[in-house]
């Protein structure tokens, strides 16, 4: 038992020590150490899954839901996740971790899957991400904007730039009840 508490107060030290040392680099121009992003990858990925899973999704069926995560997505993500075809913009190319673009991930087409990573799309978009430059929109957003960003999030795997446009160009003047502080993207 006196090694096993040796042991763990060495550790105990060796961690402090290199913490305190400067060892570990933050910059965003270095990637994380293998174990570090493994260990935070697990972390981020358990914490959304775990408050993600009781959540009720309301019915999203209707397309002017669609309509208006668009507009929302529009007016709001793409300097970080981009739209089909657009080149990443100087803030996404900065940004470490990467955001992911959500246009070139595979769709779920499983119903019990679909449904998991809407819930967890829901709940990043409302809460945002620590450490990864995810807004928590859900300070000034309603849950049932978000669960419409949520939902054409989902939508935009493999959507073509057309279809992006076709969605997003029909409420052209992009007022939406407040202001964002950028223009919309359409590449």
């Amino acid at each position: 038992m006196k090694i096993i508490i040796s042991l763990l107060l060495a550790a105990l030290f060796l961690g402090v020590f290199a913490i305190h040392s400067g060892v570990y680099n933050m910059a965003a121009t270095e990637k994380h150490w293998t174990i570090t992003e493994k260990i935070i990858e697990w972390v981020r990925v358990r914490s959304i899954a775990a408050r993600a899973g009781d959540l009720e999704a309301p019915p999203l069926d209707d397309s002017s839901i669609l309509l208006t995560g668009a507009e929302h997505y529009d007016a709001m993500c793409t300097d970080c996740h981009l739209t089909p075809d657009q080149e990443p913009t100087e803030l996404a190319s900065g940004l470490y971790p990467q955001a992911p673009v959500f246009y070139q991930r595979i769709p779920i087409t499983d119903e019990e899957n679909k449904l998991d990573q809407l819930k967890e799309y829901f709940w990043v978009i409302k809460n945002g991400l620590k450490m990864t430059a995810m807004p928590a929109w859900g300070f000034n957003h309603d849950d049932e904007t978000i669960w419409a960003m949520a939902a054409f999030v989902q939508k935009l795997g493999g959507m073509t730039s057309e279809q992006y446009t076709e969605l997003t160009s029909v409420e052209e003047s992009n007022d939406h009840g407040h202001e964002h502080g950028h223009s919309r993207h359409h590449d």
